[in-house]
């Protein structure tokens, strides 16, 4: 009896658009991002990157070398790629070394599920020989492979028109369910649930023990539990220290162990439009909408008792793909968000060299007047904003006054 193994095919990368051409100027591509969000996929298969040795850290003989003779591993080949190098700091010196004798573009990829630029020890080790890229959960574009297309965020943000007529495709629950993880993606709902489990105890206190010594685990495990739930709000450590049972200080050193492993991200405020009452506190988001509706307990969208909750997971989902589309087409480009305290505010700023572009995220097929107050509000005090956008979860495109405009969901992540 014969047997067939079924290989899933390769889905290309957004990052790859800027990957190109970071390998062509800096010595050192730092490819960095959450755990299993494909990086090692990427490396491995991705046509840009088939000149290069690969080695990775999870490889104990591997690892061993890394430690004792790192100058040994390096010289691997001409072209090295290094998987999960934040296990070896000191192979970073022996990394800065080589650069400094010999400053080849593109001589070094290095990656890993920990933020190189928030571990000290790194980020100085780095500093002027590395760019830091960030490889993000699949994007609806990646998924459907339709990456070659300008994004539509991309044409309105450097475009000279606003957005054309057309029909979007609905974002439904189990988008945001799933998320963007890989191996989420291959799943049933029902099934995905066992793996996100997986994944919380397993991934996440891996990183937690690779990056720093955490020896309250069940504590940091219920801040994080605690703080998806607050995805999408403005973030008060002082409130979330007294409903988690920790100190203050604790709890910000958890927070930004979170951080440094990807699991969460701050979205700053935008603060160049003018308004006195501006609040200037950061959001924090769960970096996959999958893994955010795990840790909230949230197996139902469409639930009674996750509706106060739907809105902030589906823009935390919009987050996920904003960000990938961003950050590989547009890496200058910054997005945070907009909040006027006590009256009004903006889920999403775009901002790229002198414009910007303001989205709304409404989960529901209808939108009413009320919805589009905050856009207006931020238009009149923003001048260069060049579009302000009510992201809705329907399925036409309607232009609702001047720079205003109502978008899908689907269209806008197209």
């Amino acid at each position: 009896m014969s047997s067939y193994i079924i290989m899933t095919p390769y889905l290309h990368r957004e990052i790859r658009s800027v990957v190109e051409p970071a390998l062509q100027s800096m010595p050192v591509v730092v490819i960095t991002g959450m755990r299993q969000t494909g990086k090692t996929t990427f490396l491995q298969n991705d046509p840009l990157l088939k000149q290069f040795t690969y080695l990775t850290l999870d490889d104990f003989p591997t690892l061993r070398t890394a430690t004792a003779q790192p100058e040994a591993l390096i010289e691997a080949g001409d072209r090295v790629i290094i998987d999960e190098a934040q296990k070896a700091p000191e192979l970073l010196t022996a990394v800065k070394r080589a650069v400094d004798r010999k400053r080849t573009p593109g001589r070094f990829v290095l990656s890993g599920s920990a933020n190189f630029s928030l571990l000290k020890a790194m980020a100085e080790s780095l500093a002027g020989r590395a760019i830091y890229l960030t490889l993000h959960p699949f994007s609806r574009r990646e998924i459907s492979g339709a990456i070659g297309p300008e994004p539509f965020l991309v044409n309105i943000l450097t475009g000279t028109k606003g957005p054309s007529q057309g029909v979007g495709v609905p974002i439904n629950d189990d988008d945001v369910l799933l998320g963007g993880m890989p191996s989420a993606m291959e799943l049933t709902h029902s099934n995905a649930s066992l793996w996100f489990r997986s994944y919380e105890q397993t991934y996440v206190e891996r990183d937690i023990r690779d990056i720093a010594r955490v020896d309250d685990t069940l504590g940091f495990r219920n801040l994080i539990k605690l703080a998806a739930l607050r995805s999408g709000h403005i973030l008060n450590t002082s409130q979330l220290a007294r409903d988690t049972l920790l100190s203050v200080a604790t709890t910000t050193r958890y927070l930004r162990l979170a951080e440094t492993s990807f699991l969460f991200r701050r979205l700053g405020p935008f603060l160049r439009s003018r308004s006195s009452r501006l609040i200037k506190a950061p959001k924090l988001y769960v970096a996959d909408s999958g893994v955010a509706c795990h840790l909230a307990g949230v197996d139902r969208l469409g639930s009674a008792d996750n509706e106060r909750l739907r809105g902030v997971l589906l823009e935390t989902y919009v987050l996920q793909n904003i960000s990938s589309i961003i950050e590989s087409w547009l890496p200058d480009a910054r997005v945070s968000y907009w909040h006027v305290q006590g009256r009004h505010e903006v889920d999403f700023v775009i901002e790229h060299g002198k414009t910007c572009v303001a989205l709304e995220i409404k989960a529901g097929r209808r939108w009413s007047g009320d919805d589009l107050v905050s856009l207006k509000i931020f238009l009149e005090k923003t001048p260069s904003c060049r579009a302000g956008i009510l992201a809705y979860n329907g399925t036409q495109t309607a232009k609702l006054g001047d720079k205003l405009w109502a978008v899908p969901l689907g269209t806008l992540l197209t």
